[in-house]
């Protein structure tokens, strides 16, 4: 399997949300591996295409994310 672009990683990232987080930790492990190539410091999602896109939603997944050492941000 090739290396994933950042972009590649994030979309999907947004399949497995809608997915009812299906390999969500696959992906981002394979996201934060993509960050790291490319020299990424944050991953930027855009609310609208989340599952949970309100505040709570948001926080939970920046959490998540936080664990497992990918730091995320949101667009405006």
């Amino acid at each position: 399997m090739s290396d994933l672009t950042l972009s590649q990683a994030i979309d999907n990232i947004y399949t497995s949300i809608n997915n009812d987080n299906e390999e969500i930790d696959l992906h981002i492990a394979a996201l934060k591996a993509a960050m790291a190539r490319e020299g990424v410091k944050e991953a930027v999602f855009e609310p609208a295409r989340l599952a949970q896109s309100n505040r709570q939603g948001r926080k939970i997944m920046q959490s998540y994310f936080k664990k497992k050492g990918v730091a995320v941000a949101f667009s405006a």
